[in-house]
């Protein structure tokens, strides 16, 4: 099975760092020292967080960490409710996402730390004596979850070690990041990023123009894992024959947003918002982050109203945005602020009507 450029080309050591080199050298002299301490990695998405932290895996353990096996592991919450959740895990790391449990997450947290921390490596010649816990999306967690993290991490940090993954740290409790060495991770620049599309393509032998991957930069907003996905998704569909002016076709969840957003706009009514939920929860369905979808819908509304509305609707949107983070079912407030911005777009056409 052949690999995505973005995963066959990842760097597996410091050494072999595109950018941020400095930054990867600094993490490398951690594991040279006898302790190692819990590790907050934050920064935009596509920046290679993972990239860093995989990389820091094997300079503390060795090619052994890249023979990872995935696992269903299943808990069952004080009210007697069954979890399942994914897993990815080799014989000295577990990485798992607490948070796609959703409102049970502390209990994940609370079982699976207990878990690892109670099984000793078989040997330990050569090895450290912790296991590390990759804990992805730690900003997503909920306060109970985070703050049974920050007893977690007191408790067994003989044992074990927590490598904590976030977009942001404005989420993050002032305890668990006090508890945390704390690096950001900043997005590649564009000059960056263009260097690495051209260089990937040219390992494929393909003749990757330099004003494409410049476009592909600037589409990406500097993401690199979706730049790398653009630049192979070009690949493709010119059949390797590829032109500095050719089509860059954009994501599907992108171009749904839009068509979002004119919804929106172009009809006010109870049929019309039922519609847009539809839109909305396929996009929630498949995956697209909350927050993500939240930002480009804004965006399209903002670019697509020119009635004077980007004061309100920007203002709606804080209101709306805050309440989803606090809540649990984005939907709700999805569909909330929908409505609001339907309501405004309405009342200044009937004042525009009035007017003539």
């Amino acid at each position: 099975m052949s690999l995505l450029w973005c995963d066959k080309y990842r760097p597996k050591d410091f050494s072999k760092l595109d950018y941020h080199k400095d930054q990867g050298m600094a993490l490398k002299s951690l594991t040279k020292d006898g302790d190692f301490p819990h590790l907050l990695v934050y920064g935009p998405m596509g920046a290679g967080k993972k990239t860093r932290i995989m990389c820091l895996l094997r300079e503390l353990y060795g090619p052994g960490v890249e023979r990872l096996r995935s696992e269903v592991m299943n808990f069952t919450t004080p009210s007697n409710k069954k979890l399942e959740i994914s897993t990815v895990s080799s014989n000295y790391h577990l990485e798992v996402n607490p948070s796609d449990v959703g409102i049970y997450d502390r209990v994940v947290i609370m079982n699976i730390i207990k878990n690892v921390a109670q099984t000793q490596q078989l040997d330990v010649n050569g090895q450290k004596a912790f296991k590390i816990i990759v804990l992805t999306d730690v900003d997503s967690l909920t306060k109970d979850a985070q703050h049974a993290l920050r007893r977690t991490m007191e408790k067994y940090i003989a044992t074990c070690r927590l490598i904590l993954c976030a977009t942001s740290t404005s989420r993050v409790i002032p305890a668990v990041r006090s508890r945390c060495l704390c690096i950001r991770v900043p997005a590649p620049t564009t000059e960056e990023v263009v260097k690495i599309i051209v260089e990937t393509a040219s390992s494929e032998d393909v003749d990757f123009p330099k004003k494409l991957a410049e476009r592909i930069a600037v589409m990406s907003e500097r993401n690199l894992r979706r730049a790398l996905l653009m630049s192979e998704a070009c690949k493709v569909e010119s059949d390797g024959k590829l032109t500095p002016d050719q089509n860059i076709a954009e994501a599907d969840w992108l171009v749904m947003i839009r068509e979002t957003a004119r919804l929106i706009l172009a009809e006010q009514s109870i049929a019309q918002l039922k519609k847009v939920r539809e839109n909305l929860f396929e996009l929630i369905c498949r995956g697209i982050p909350s927050e993500i979808i939240f930002k480009y819908l804004l965006d399209q509304l903002l670019e697509q109203c020119q009635l004077g509305l980007a004061a309100e609707i920007l203002e709606n949107a804080a209101i709306y945005e805050h309440q989803m983070i606090r809540g649990n079912k984005e939907i709700f407030h999805f569909e909330a602020f929908v409505a609001k911005c339907m309501y405004l777009y309405q009342n200044v056409l009937e004042e525009m009507k009035c007017d003539f």
